[in-house]
């Protein structure tokens, strides 16, 4: 069993907002299983929506960089925020967006061991380390992704929190179309969809979802169960998936609806092919 400490009892308050007491009386149920205090949490009622963050994350940021043929972004995470801050590390930071955007690798391990632009005579992983020695606190680039450019699709980020989260949203059909996947990528750093489209959601946390609702509505005939259940199960697509979510700037839209509308105006087919939300630390 694990010992439930105050850490985790208000780490389950700031992921289900339920109170403190019950988080603890939770925990203390499921011997200190955090998702499995959860799922009891929402099987119960008591809890609804969770939210993914919650957990103390390493330090670090994340930066990008454009080309005429790609969009790039990686994190970088340090020891400390005093660090990220530093210009040293922020210049650092830009210059491995811009080398990933330059040369298009094809994984983090290939990326290291590439030659360096700013000394060729040093690999990624080296160039690294003299930075590392130069700040004196250890540098992991953990991540990064590139979203190529076409005559068909539009790209845009959005770096919030001074590069703490980034969105990236690309949407195909025409190109000038940055405004709005401008917009849809605030929309996903502040909402935080965890999919695009409901066929993505894993079929294991589908059959939780009707596991936890079924537990919620026990007693009542089969038919209406699976009415209920069904109900839930949209609702919880509606808040975890991007094209189903309702946009910010104007509830009255999904932003399937945004986009479509949109299309419309410019007479053109629009498609929301593909989203990245990033959080500082969550990939440690």
């Amino acid at each position: 069993m694990t010992q439930v400490t105050a850490a985790m009892v208000k780490e389950l308050r700031v992921r289900t907002g339920v109170g403190m007491g019950k988080c603890k009386e939770a925990l203390e149920e499921a011997k200190g299983d955090m998702e499995l205090a959860i799922s009891n949490l929402r099987k119960a009622g008591i809890a609804q929506a969770v939210k993914k963050e919650g957990r103390e994350t390493k330090e670090g940021a994340i930066g990008t960089a454009e080309t005429d043929k790609a969009i790039a972004i990686v994190e970088i995470n340090a020891e400390t925020d005093f660090v990220v801050k530093n210009e040293k590390f922020q210049h650092f930071l830009r210059e491995m967006a811009t080398e990933i955007a330059n040369t298009n690798p094809q994984s983090i391990d290939s990326f290291l061991s590439q030659k360096a632009s700013q000394d060729t005579s040093l690999t990624i992983d080296q160039y690294r380390a003299t930075i590392v020695h130069s700040l004196g606190e250890n540098l992991k680039i953990q991540r990064f992704a590139i979203i190529p450019k076409t005559d068909d699709n539009s790209v845009a980020v959005y770096l919030h929190m001074g590069g703490k989260i980034a969105s990236v949203v690309e949407i195909t059909g025409a190109t000038g179309e940055e405004a709005l996947c401008k917009d849809i990528a605030m929309h996903a750093a502040a909402e935080a969809p965890q999919y695009l489209v409901e066929s993505e959601v894993p079929a294991e946390v589908k059959a939780q979802e009707e596991d936890i609702g079924r537990a919620q509505v026990q007693g009542k005939p089969e038919n209406v169960i699976e009415k209920i259940v069904q109900g839930k199960l949209n609702a919880f697509y509606d808040q975890v998936c991007l094209a189903r979510q309702k946009f910010i700037k104007d509830p009255s839209l999904s932003i399937t609806q945004l986009v479509e509308k949109r299309g419309k105006e410019v007479g053109k087919t629009l498609t929301l092919k593909r989203f990245i939300r990033w959080q500082v630390g969550e990939a440690v």
